[in-house]
């Protein structure tokens, strides 16, 4: 699925671009990234590090509650918490793909649950976080994307 540019503008992150992850999909209230993990996602057993599944689902959850349909603009937040479960175990080189819901939000603050699924669909993590709005951003038109 081709995102509009505005949408690469929003996610462009310096981490996504660290750890080879990506927006697949994005809308209000849902968002779906990806990563193939390569050797240097891998822990010392040689599977993906936990710390991989527990990124993917601080990001999925945080920008499920940050869509802006606003070129130009954008939506910020930093996490409070993240509680996360470990289900399975990713092989480096297979496709995990995570997505972020949210539950709830308020003026400034937003809940979310996402999970981490291998690409033949197995549940390798799943996790519950809250957010908190940075300022301008608890409205759906944010702030300017130059001053973020």
């Amino acid at each position: 699925m081709d995102l509009p540019d505005h949408i690469h503008a929003q996610s462009a992150s310096p981490f996504h671009e660290l750890m080879g992850v990506s927006m697949l999909s994005w809308e209000d209230g849902i968002a779906r990234l990806v990563c193939t993990p390569g050797p240097m996602h891998a822990n010392r057993s040689g599977i993906v590090h936990g710390g991989v599944m527990l990124a993917l689902l601080d990001q999925c959850n945080a920008f499920a509650g940050l869509y802006c349909p606003f070129p130009g603009r954008t939506r910020l937040a930093v996490t409070l918490d993240l509680d996360t479960r470990f289900t399975g175990q990713a092989r480096i080189g297979t496709r995990l793909i995570a997505e972020g819901r949210v539950v709830t939000a308020g003026r400034n603050i937003f809940f979310a649950r996402g999970e981490v699924k291998d690409e033949a669909g197995n549940l390798v993590a799943f996790g519950a976080s809250t957010h908190r709005y940075r300022s301008g951003s608890h409205l759906p038109e944010g702030v300017p994307l130059e001053a973020a």
